[in-house]
């Protein structure tokens, strides 16, 4: 099979007194997302969408909460291990399509860094990684401002074999 999909999906709270990072960005914002590492929805939505469309499981169990040396890792450093488990199999990134649901704060000022930033992790040129963003006008968890959520789709193509 030359090409697998895989879709990932992440979600955290916001909460006082964490950073908010998205997409390897630092923004601006009075809360941030509470987790074990920097909890970047996006990248953790590339990583599981990474992960399943290999057939490698997903993120927890690569990288289990429960692990002290995962305590407050960049999650692009995930991303980029993800990256080697796919080398492994014999798959490399295809392209990578991100959506992050969010009331606040907008996106658009930070998707080139974000893109820059996960092209970089996923080994591919940035053309090649599309994050957009959407509120929920109002409605569920993102609506009331309790969490951000994030959905991703990676085209995984094998490898090229040098002859």
């Amino acid at each position: 099979m030359n090409f697998r999909i895989g879709s990932g999906y992440d979600v955290h709270q916001l909460v006082s007194d964490r950073k908010l990072i998205l997409g390897g960005v630092t923004i601006s914002h009075e809360k941030g997302l509470k987790g074990h590492s920097d909890a970047d929805v996006i990248v953790h939505a590339v990583c599981d969408a990474m992960l399943g469309g290999a057939g490698l499981g997903d993120i927890g169990e690569h990288f289990p909460d429960s692990d002290p040396s995962f305590k407050g890792i960049s999650s692009l450093v995930l991303m980029a291990h993800c990256r080697h488990l796919l080398q492994e199999k014999g798959y490399e990134v295809g392209n990578i399509d991100g959506t992050v649901f969010a009331q606040a704060p907008r996106i658009s000022p930070y998707k080139k860094a974000m893109e820059e930033n996960l092209a970089r992790a996923a080994g591919v040129s940035v053309d090649r990684v599309n994050i957009k963003a959407t509120t929920t006008e109002g409605l569920g968890f993102e609506g009331r401002g309790e969490g951000i959520g994030a959905h991703a789709v990676v085209l995984l193509q094998k490898l090229v074999q040098e002859s």
